[in-house]
């Protein structure tokens, strides 16, 4: 029964006065009349539209900073970075509307993308290695960094408004800011192509968004519905739709409005006063309207918008359905036969792998039967094609077989292909049949599954083991007579060979090189169900003709594409669970364990580190809200009352925001096993930064018992003196962020922790040595084998290599034993000088970098590691064996033109040729190349090269350009 509002419980009345507690600047508010709404104690108007002038002010300075701290230099380097790779690709494959699948959202892509085309980029730059040159090409890739910047730059104005929209006073708010600014690992996001940093500015605006609605709402039924209500609870709509429309981490921000909306919500139902039943869904269809149905709607417009772009075949169609491949340009078919008759020449398609297509070849397998290959192959072919035969032959009028391939043309009753019947396939090409016996294939020798082969000549009557039986499965064809006798596209079957009993069968093991990579097919016992069925996709036969029933693809129409892609999306995301060199876990995040390694070049380096100082304090409030929470329930436990005090509800309440958003984007990411890095934690920074300058302003302005409160001059002085710490901080590490020259001695000054694993032996000894560098060709690539010029020792003093964290080298044993290129440039050789060859010298230096000598080298040999972290040098070598010493800036001459230096960044795990399930083995014994050398320190010198995320699920070269072949 409810009780009257006058009343109190007994245990209330019998209660004596709470004392006045540490967290309550007024003690005579507590003894203040409750309000009767659900409006909340000790909030003020803080909207960001009502600031002082002078704040407005600030902002612009803040903004002015933030922009020239993030466009300094945004020009270098001047060459592919990181994951530039993938989002630059992204870029170029956009103009060309090309279809790619990636497993982020369009959003980001499609912005960075108009930035470039509305600078002149016409789609032809690739972008396909680590340091690969811009500038030679004409790339205008400081437009297509103008982006990120952007957003960088709008993030240290967002983080101020926020912290006012908070309540926090305006130096708070600036300290706050400059910890966005000066954070070393935001900066270094900002300034390339990559999608962190527009993720960031959304996270940013939803949470401002959020929080001024907040505040709206916490003033009670005065505000609710008011203009200022709406415009922020819109605008956290459309925050949260741009945040999931960049990536799928939006949803963790999701989360966090979502948990708080709900908070929202039961307190207005406990306000039975105020909020009607009719007010409360009011308020319910509000908040639905806004918070679901408007970023749903903008998530769904940007895949709209990314299906009107990629109308083209590309390198991402392989991922999709044959439904969803039919409505690109030039993948759709005209309507086909329906019906499927014995002598149809027909294609035959894998529905689980992406539908590749039963495909044979001139070439033998060489291993097992070596008879003719059969593969599964993504691309349409005339080697596709197989004639469908009965098992034996027709009979004329006079009961003799008709022979030939053409028998079944012009035979008086239709020969439908009904469940259970046994055909044998003839592959016209090659004038082969699909074969199987008990071989094992060639790469999966499970004794379960048997080879597949293509067997016989031309006018061999074939053998037993060419029977097929046609299974139709009924569940996964179309109704009606689909499910009686083949139909084109309709039936799905199985193909069961008669002698074994095993069942044709695909899976998304890859064939070695011997066979162009293609898809493996085998005849399995058991196989799985969506791996042995088929479908027939093209159909002709002479008995069919104009007027015969046709049959073609439905249209997905746009929600069947979008649901078909997300679930892609997320099945290729979740599959991305290969170990990268650079990858880390998220228990090292918040103490800022390691960084990524992002590029190196010419003595320079770019490494994803944050600003200590930052991460730390951002991680000591998650932990001092924790111990607080943790003591606040122990009092509450206990009966102290504490929560009828405003400021420490207030405080509770305020920072508990915060925290839950720090927790929400980090403590999920504990639950995935695909491939995480540093960037994935910067959401969650960002919330602990607002937790800080929340837990800041709290103590220097609203707790009186530290007694700050009247000396706001302390509070002032303290965040400029912590603001100082963290530019000092973030002035060490900035050459990592810009890419900047460095000298050895101040990389390891600043270099705290072993784990802060980037190298600096990248470094020269002094400034001064930089400027006694050769110029480097602006069309030079970041090479897997670095070879920089040996230069006289009075130009230039014995260094540790260019790139040694970037570039693997040669070592001794290489040097022993196979002759290794350099990639080097043409240059005249002196006039009475003749070029005989170019050789390697391998520098053996300390963990100093200082070079040894060979007898040092020898004493060292079997008392330590030899580790190859440093490039060679090139020496330059006369008919003589005279060392040829080239002017300064000259580059040694090139041999013989150098073979194309492999790619820095590896495949995706999941594209064609480079699939996870792929087993290693050896061919044959016969076909073995000869085994490579050992190399002392290979695995180090792999680990050190910058490799970009493997975010981006590219196809193969060979994938490439057999679709540009078609």
């Amino acid at each position: 029964m409810a009780r009257p509002a006058s009343a109190k419980p007994a245990a209330a009345r019998a209660s004596p006065p709470p004392p006045a507690s540490v967290l309550n600047p007024n003690p005579k508010s507590t003894a203040t009349r409750r309000k009767d709404d659900y409006s909340s104690e000790g909030v003020e108007d803080n909207d960001v539209f009502l600031l002082p002038g002078t704040d407005y002010q600030l902002v612009v300075a803040i903004t002015v900073l933030c922009a020239a701290v993030r466009l300094f230099r945004i020009y270098q380097p001047t060459s592919v970075v990181f994951d530039e790779v993938h989002f630059g690709g992204f870029a170029s494959k956009y103009i060309k509307g090309r279809f790619f699948m990636d497993v982020h959202p369009p959003l980001a892509k499609l912005l960075i993308t108009l930035f470039g085309w509305l600078a002149g980029f016409d789609g032809k730059f690739d972008f396909k290695d680590i340091g690969k040159d811009y500038l030679e090409p004409g790339v205008p890739y400081v437009a297509m960094r103008m982006f990120p910047a952007v957003c960088g730059i709008l993030l240290a104005p967002t983080m101020f408004l926020t912290l006012k929209a908070a309540g926090c006073r305006t130096f708070t708010a600036a300290m706050g800011a400059g910890l966005i600014i000066f954070e070393n690992g935001l900066l270094t996001q900002a300034r390339l192509i990559l999608l962190d940093s527009p993720l960031m500015i959304t996270t940013a605006f939803t949470a401002l968004a959020f929080t001024s609605f907040s505040n709206q709402h916490e003033l009670g039924p005065s505000r609710a519905f008011g203009l200022s209500w709406w415009f922020w609870l819109v605008m956290t709509g459309l925050g949260l739709g741009t945040t999931v429309s960049i990536k799928w981490v939006g949803l963790f921000t999701i989360a966090w409005v979502g948990s708080l909306t709900l908070v929202q919500l039961w307190v207005l139902l406990g306000d039975y006063k105020t909020v009607t039943v009719r007010v409360f869904a009011k308020h319910f269809m509000a908040r639905v309207f806004c918070l679901i149905v408007i970023p749903l709607t903008f998530y769904m417009a940007m895949f709209g918008i990314h299906f009107l772009c990629l109308a083209n075949p590309g390198d991402g169609d392989g991922f999709m359905s044959s439904e969803f491949q039919s409505t690109l340009n030039s993948k759709g078919m005209q309507d086909v036969p329906a019906d499927v008759l014995l002598g149809s020449q027909v294609s035959i398609r894998h529905v689980n792998t992406q539908g590749g297509y039963l495909h044979s070849h001139p070439l033998m397998y060489p291993t097992g039967s070596k008879q003719q290959q059969i593969t599964l192959y993504p691309h349409k072919d005339d080697n596709n094609i197989w004639l469908l035969e009965n098992q034996t032959q027709p009979l004329d009028i006079n009961g003799q077989p008709i022979n030939g391939t053409t028998a079944w043309n012009n035979l008086p009753e239709t020969p439908y292909i009904k469940d259970g019947a046994v055909l044998r396939l003839y592959h016209s090409p090659t004038h082969r049949r699909l074969h199987s016996h008990d071989v094992r294939p060639p790469v999966t020798e499970a004794e379960w599954q048997n080879e597949v082969s293509a067997y016989g000549y031309e006018g061999f009557d074939g053998d037993a083991n060419d029977f097929f039986r046609v299974e139709i499965v009924k569940k996964k064809s179309k109704g009606g007579v689909a499910q009686e006798r083949l139909r084109t596209i309709d039936t799905k079957f199985r193909l069961v060979h008669v002698m074994t009993g095993c069942v044709l069968f695909s899976h998304k093991v890859k064939l070695p090189d011997w066979a162009s990579e293609q898809q493996e097919v085998t005849c399995a016992k058991g196989g799985t169900l969506p791996n042995s069925l088929w479908y027939i996709e093209s159909n002709e036969h002479p008995q069919l003709g104009a007027d015969a029933e046709k049959v073609n693809y439905a249209n997905p129409g746009f929600l069947g594409k979008f649901w078909e892609l997300q679930k892609v999306m997320w099945k290729t995301n979740a599959g991305l669970v290969e170990s990268h060199a650079w990858d880390s876990r998220p228990p090292s995040w918040p103490i800022l364990r390691r960084g990524i390694n992002f590029w190196g070049k010419d003595h320079r380096q770019i490494y994803l580190i944050g600003n200590p100082i930052v991460w730390w304090s951002a991680t000591a409030a998650v932990v001092i809200y924790i111990l607080f929470k943790g003591l606040a329930v122990l009092r509450w436990q206990r009966s102290c009352n504490d929560y009828s005090v405003t400021v420490f509800k207030r405080f509770d309440y305020e920072i508990g925001t915060s925290v839950l958003g720090w927790a929400l984007h980090y403590f999920p990411f504990y639950l995935m096993q695909r491939q995480l890095f540093l960037h994935h934690y910067f959401p969650a920074l960002y919330f602990g930064v607002i937790a800080f300058c929340q837990i800041y302003d709290f103590v220097t302005r609203r707790i009186s018992a530290v007694g700050l409160r009247e000396k706001p001059i302390v509070g002032r002085v303290g965040a400029v003196a912590f603001l100082a710490l963290s530019v000092v901080a973030f002035t060490l590490l900035s050459p990592l962020a810009y890419g900047n020259t460095w000298t050895k001695a101040e990389c390891n000054r600043v270099k705290l922790f072993g784990t802060w694993d980037w190298d600096c032996n990248t470094f020269l000894d002094s400034y001064d040595a930089y400027k006694t560098l050769p110029s480097t060709p602006a069309a030079a690539q970041t090479p897997t084998q670095s070879a920089a010029v040996q230069q006289p020792p009075p130009v230039q003093p014995p260094v540790a290599g260019g790139e040694q964290g970037q570039i693997p080298i040669v070592d001794a044993q290489q040097q022993q034993g196979q002759e290794v290129k350099a990639k080097v440039s043409d240059a005249a050789l002196p006039s009475n000088k003749r070029l005989v060859h170019t050789e390697e010298r391998v520098e053996f230096r300390d963990q100093d970098g200082n070079l040894l000598n060979e007898e040092q080298v020898k004493a060292l040999e079997g008392k330590v590691e030899f580790k190859t972290r440093y490039e060679t040098r090139t020496r330059v070598v006369d008919a003589q064996g005279n060392e040829i010493l080239l002017p300064a800036g000259a580059q040694a001459p090139q041999e013989q033109e150098p073979a194309a230096a492999p790619p820095v960044a590896p495949p995706h795990p999941d594209v064609e040729g480079v699939d996870r399930e792929t087993p290693k083995r050896p061919v044959a014994d016969e076909e073995m190349p000869e085994p490579k050398q050992s190399v002392e320190g290979e695995k180090e010198r792999e680990g050190q090269a910058a490799k970009p995320a493997s975010e981006g699920n590219e196809a193969t070269a060979k994938a490439e350009e057999a679709q540009k072949e078609l």
